[in-house]
């Protein structure tokens, strides 16, 4: 890229746009070039470069061209990690050095379709698109010592290592496994060069069907930090010793409460509710929402603050937490507890009877909370039903007047959502319950309560609050956001919809409303669950970002999260712009446009990564319950079709699992890409998206998590009813015989 000579240095914005526009890798030889610099100017911009690193804007190693901090040199070297169903392949740098920003995840062009292995290292070239990182493979490379997670298995009397993942159907023969025996969960070092890869057990893990093993598979898979620096824990112990010094509004002789799961390790938020007395809100409710006020120990630029940072967010499993914070503070001075004085950042709320939020403002204060207690609990004292043993009759009965209030007041906000139309998706959650040894006893949908409902809507009008009261101040926000869904997804929703003979619309101007339309439409037909499972895979996905795009799903034009410190970093960032811009102490900071810009995107990818942990744990947990039943026929709901078959889900208990196409007899199948449907050519057997049959369950792996199913008896399945008349689009996309592409 030519550049006109400069009489100075190029600005750091100049220097960046040469990075990221230049056709070849930029180092400093090439910058100088492009901008005309002379001897003198070189070392000047030796300076600059320094700068611009340790201020986090690029980021490079000795030798090696720049690239802008978080993106990736436009030639590097990278990793397979993943072939998915589809046959995409998956990589990561093999080199990742900015500091808190989670490693991209990139696709692979491939110039022969399947050569490609998990493990695999290759030079290649990368360009960022609209959907993220793609790259160009230039040359294929020796494998590295690198690490894999994996299950030993004995044949004869060699060893060999089975990989954790869903789609890794490769296998590695050991050649060290120390005292690791078969059956056990390893972590191996790779090495050599294919054909002759092996790998050599450098950590035995133990058991992978011990207690709390699936949820350290997925902390070693997904690369989350579950060990603080000792620095870190060293500035916790400290700062939990402070006192909560003065200026604090006193709150302690109010009744909050807060209701969280049975289950919590951290109780972030509390509530209180009572009617206003002011006349200008006849009929209306005064509310405090009091959150942990964990910008009061956690500084900007601390310790605690960089590895707050670095993990973005608590990661919750099932027999677990690996928290954000230290346990010191995240479960101890910084939670909400019984009893105790705890600081908070209050929240006050002024709501019309119509719900509507009137005025706000916040504070910082001491309050001490008058219980804690499950949703479960709270519900049956409204509901004038017996509570849980954990509940004491003598504390249940100070309570009950105190839950009145908050749930009246909630009427008004329910109000309030009703008129401004959310978008209204009621999928359930799966909850795994364990004893005290950290055994399955059950997989079963969370139920839903009115007093889940009753805290979510707390916890948004304090968010808009949060939202709103930095907007007044111009202070920095770092709002959640979710855009509207994008026209392709409504093109492609638009031709599901067809295939139940729903109209959809394109022209419109589309609202949460919209969808909920779709779903009042549907009513209770049997194909409710995967429309409103479609209808969920249109929206796009939420985001944390200081540009205000509104809130799609919520129906609501500013919002920001607040109301989770001790376990978001979002939250935190929120909190300490309160403090600064409202005058509230210490803890307080207003960040630059760009850090905030930064911060939302690395803060986002890291939430991505926790769901995506969490999902694979519930997975391999469900897995591991469901081992006990293979071989039985169970109640399946088609959850996905594609040409290579179809996947399905166990009723009342999730897990999604592969039927092949394979299975599925001796005849031709046509795949409808529009219609989600494979069709026999013989039979005219049709299975659907959303279909409800009964299969055996022929395989279920705990360690990756992955079922398998078969027809029951080589029966075929009875094909749903709108099969019939399902419309196509042009020629079905495949046609499959015995598995066999044609």
């Amino acid at each position: 890229m030519a550049r006109r000579p400069s009489a100075g240095l190029p600005s750091r914005e100049q220097v960046l746009d040469f990075i990221q526009n230049s056709d070849a890798p930029a180092g400093k030889r090439e910058i100088a070039r492009a901008f005309g610099l002379t001897a003198q100017q070189k070392i000047g911009l030796k300076a600059l470069l320094k700068d611009m690193a340790d201020e986090g804007l690029i980021d490079s190693a000795p030798g090696r061209a720049f690239h802008k901090m978080g993106g990736l040199p436009k030639v590097t070297v990278i990793r397979v990690v993943d072939v998915d169903d589809g046959g995409n392949v998956w990589a990561e740098p093999e080199r990742w050095e900015a500091d808190g920003v989670p490693v991209p995840r990139i696709r692979v062009r491939e110039r022969k379709r399947g050569a490609l292995a998990i493990g695999q290292r290759l030079l290649a070239r990368t360009e960022e698109t609209g959907h993220g990182w793609t790259a160009h493979p230039m040359k294929l490379l020796a494998r590295a010592s690198e690490q894999l997670l994996g299950v030993l298995r004995g044949e004869g009397d060699r060893l060999w290592l089975t990989g954790i993942e869903k789609k890794e159907r490769r296998e590695y023969p050991v050649s060290d496994a120390g005292d690791a025996q078969a059956g056990d969960l390893v972590l191996c070092e790779v090495a050599g060069r294919p054909p002759r890869v092996t790998v050599r057990v450098v950590q035995r893990l133990g058991d992978p069907f011990a207690p709390r093993s699936f949820s350290l598979i997925a902390i070693h898979k997904h690369g989350i930090p579950d060990v603080f620096r000792t620095e870190a824990l060293d500035e916790a112990r400290q700062v939990a010793a402070q006192a909560l010094g003065p200026g604090r509004e006193d709150l302690t002789h109010l009744p909050i409460v807060a209701i969280d799961p049975v289950d919590a390790r951290d109780h972030d938020d509390a509530v209180w509710a009572t009617p206003d007395d002011d006349p200008g809100n006849a009929g209306g409710w005064k509310a405090i929402v009091a959150i942990a006020d964990v910008s009061f120990y956690v500084r900007p630029g601390s310790a605690l603050d960089r590895e707050a940072r670095n993990r973005g967010n608590s990661v919750y499993f099932p027999d677990r937490v690996v928290p954000m914070l230290p346990e010191i503070l995240s479960a101890d001075v910084c939670s909400l507890k019984e009893g105790e004085d705890r600081a908070a950042l209050a929240c006050h709320l002024q709501i019309a009877k119509t719900g509507a939020l009137k005025a706000w403002r916040f504070t910082r204060a001491t309050v001490r909370i008058a219980a804690n207690i499950a949703y479960e609990d709270a519900q049956a004292l409204i509901d004038g039903q017996p509570t849980s043993a954990a509940l004491a009759q003598e504390a249940a009965a100070d309570l009950l007047e105190p839950l009145r209030d908050l749930w009246n007041c909630w009427r008004a906000l329910a109000k309030a959502r009703d008129k401004r139309e959310p978008l209204d998706l009621d999928l359930p959650e799966r909850r795994v319950v364990l004893d005290e040894k950290g055994r399955i006893l059950s997989v079963a949908p969370r139920e839903r309560l009115d007093a889940h409902r009753l805290i979510e809507d707390y916890m948004i009008a304090a968010n808009v609050a949060a939202a709103k009261a930095l907007e007044a101040k111009k202070a920095p926000v770092m709002y959640r956001v979710h855009e509207p869904p994008s026209r392709e997804k409504l093109v492609a929703l638009k031709d599901y919809l067809a295939t139940f003979d729903i109209a959809f619309a394109l022209g419109q101007v589309v609202k949460p409303a919209t969808f909920n339309h779709i779903l009042d439409c549907v009513g209770d037909r049997d194909a409710r669950p995967q429309i409103m499972e479609q209808v969920l895979r249109t929206q796009t996905q939420a985001y944390y970002a200081p540009l205000n795009h509104g809130h799609f799903g919520l129906s609501l034009g500013s919002y920001a999260h607040f109301t989770s410190p001790i376990r978001r970093y979002a939250d935190l960032v929120v909190h300490r712009a309160l403090v600064g811009a409202y005058d509230l102490g210490p803890g307080g900071s207003l960040p630059e446009a760009d850090e905030m810009t930064r911060m939302g995107e690395a803060i986002s990818q890291l939430e991505r990564r926790a769901m995506e942990a969490e999902r694979d744990t519930i997975d391999r947990y469900v897995a591991a319950y469901l081992a006990e039943h293979i071989g039985e026929e169970v109640e399946a709901r088609i959850t996905g079709v594609q040409n290579y078959g179809f996947f399905a889900t166990v009723e009342g208990v999730g897990g999604d699992g592969l039927m092949p196409v394979r299975d599925l007899g001796g005849e031709y199948f046509r795949y409808d890409e529009a219609g989600r449907t494979l069709t026999g050519e013989d039979s005219g057997d049709v299975y659907a998206l959303g279909q409800r049959l009964r299969l055996r369950l022929a395989e279920a792996n705990p360690v990756s998590g992955a079922l398998r199913f078969e027809l029951p008896g080589g029966r075929q399945a009875e094909p749903p009813r709108q099969a019939r008349v399902i419309k196509r689009r042009g020629r079905p996309a495949n046609i499959r015989h015995q598995g066999k592409r044609r």
